[in-house]
């Protein structure tokens, strides 16, 4: 197998003899220090060829369940489809200038180049969680992240301002492995099985936590329950939130975000049962539950989940004095292994902090590393995973539905506008409310 560092070294000398390092937007992602190949060929169509079929689309997610209720994008006029990559920037460019201030493009970390460089903010989804609501002048929003993002955009921005979602089919596996009916179901079974009443330090039973990456739908449910939403920049400041309020939390959905955290406020892992939700009580017994501090839903991040400890032992073997920084969505033993984990806000700081010369393996998604090796060439970064596998609909926020969204509202139009019903609305924007104020 070829190392990362002859991977490397080989990218570096095709450089120096002038040979093309970037891939056009169309070609499957590469890790650009390395040339490494995407985990599937299938990244090589347009979005526009997979948005209908079946499932998430070839990246990290191809092998998750999707709801059938899952939203589908409808085709795109051949103008935009047909369009050359320069045509599509110009067109961007000019709508763009055409809107002036009306108009704010929010662009999360892991979008591609050709979205970020048209944002107006960029950011993780707390940071354009905050961005969305700090801006009451704009007309609309267009969101270049994944629908759940797009419905918090919605939820904290003012009813005249419209949330646009370039590409319905950018979804999330993760914000799908936990449906608003298995929430309740679980409730339920908490309920019953632990009691509603307050202990006798008048804290709940059981507090209801859910990371930003879950339906609008789930948000409502925390809110209308004494609970709350964290992002991966605050998860710590919001459980210490919940435990002043409840005995103990459970966390929806991503058990490795829950997990990481409270190891690291010292909750050791036979207090953290896992929630399997097609199973009674989860899979756990009564007196697991009653003796639990988080209780964890089966979810994760089909990107971050790929990262091992094989992958950082590797890097720290061809790389001695290599730091190693990755995404509390990785699992335990990943994070336990790395020199430093946290949100994407994090691991960018921590990059803008190294010094000259330094090496740094990254656990996270391929966008984001690719644009902090190109803009810290004086820094040798590269990706833990040496098969690179995107998110699989992050991608999906192509160029061509970006110019078609912003000639769309240039022409009066709304396309794809992201409506969260008020009654969802008012119990969600609760649970952000206290996310918001749950400052790290």
């Amino acid at each position: 197998m070829t190392s990362v560092h002859e991977l490397i070294r080989g990218a570096a000398e095709r450089e120096a003899a002038g040979r093309p390092s970037a891939a056009p937007h169309r070609k499957p992602i590469v890790l650009r220090a390395t040339g490494a190949s995407s985990c599937d060929s299938g990244l090589v169509k347009d979005p526009w060829a997979i948005d209908r079929d079946p499932g998430y689309g070839p990246g990290a997610s191809l092998a998750d369940e999707i709801p059938r209720s899952a939203p589908r994008q409808g085709p795109l006029p051949a103008r935009y489809t047909d369009a050359g990559d320069d045509e599509l920037r110009q067109w961007i460019v000019d709508a763009k200038a055409a809107l002036g201030d009306r108009v704010q493009i929010l662009g999360h970390f892991y979008q591609r180049d050709e979205i970020i460089e048209h944002a107006d903010f960029v950011g993780d989804s707390f940071m354009l969680a905050q961005a969305a609501k700090s801006h009451p002048e704009a007309e609309a929003f267009v969101f270049c992240g994944v629908h759940f993002m797009a419905e918090t955009a919605d939820i904290l921005s003012d009813a005249h301002q419209a949330v646009i979602l370039p590409n319905l089919a950018a979804g999330c596996s993760m914000a799908d492995m936990a449906t608003i009916e298995q929430v309740e179901d679980c409730w339920r079974e908490l309920t019953a099985a632990l009691g509603e009443a307050p202990g006798p330090d008048g804290r709940q039973p059981v507090i209801p936590v859910t990371y930003m990456n879950s339906s609008a739908a789930i948000k409502a449910f925390c809110g209308r329950n004494g609970g709350i939403v964290c992002t991966s920049s605050n998860a710590r400041t919001v459980l210490e939130w919940a435990f002043e309020r409840g005995q103990r939390v459970v966390f929806f959905p991503d058990q490795h975000l829950g997990r990481n955290t409270a190891k690291a406020m010292g909750i050791s892992e036979d207090l953290m049962p896992l929630w399997r939700p097609h199973l009674a009580l989860g899979g756990n017994t009564i007196e697991q539950l009653e003796a639990s501090r988080v209780i964890l839903w089966n979810g994760f991040c089909s990107v971050h989940k790929r990262f091992t400890v094989a992958q950082i032992e590797q890097a720290r073997s061809e790389y001695p004095g290599v730091r190693v920084i990755v995404h509390p969505e990785c699992p335990a033993a990943v994070v336990e292994a790395a020199d430093g984990a946290g949100s994407t806000e994090y691991i960018r700081k921590e990059i803008e902090a190294a010094q000259p010369g330094d090496v740094i393996a990254v656990g996270t998604e391929i966008n984001l590393v690719n644009r902090l090796q190109e803009q810290h060439p004086e820094l040798t970064i590269f990706c833990l995973d040496p098969v690179v596998c995107p998110c699989s609909t992050m991608y999906r926020i192509h160029p061509a539905y970006l110019a078609w969204t912003l000639e769309s509202l240039l022409a009066g139009e709304e396309p794809n506008r992201i409506r969260v019903a008020d009654s969802v609305a008012e119990d969600s924007r609760v649970a952000l409310e206290r996310m918001l104020a749950a400052r790290p």
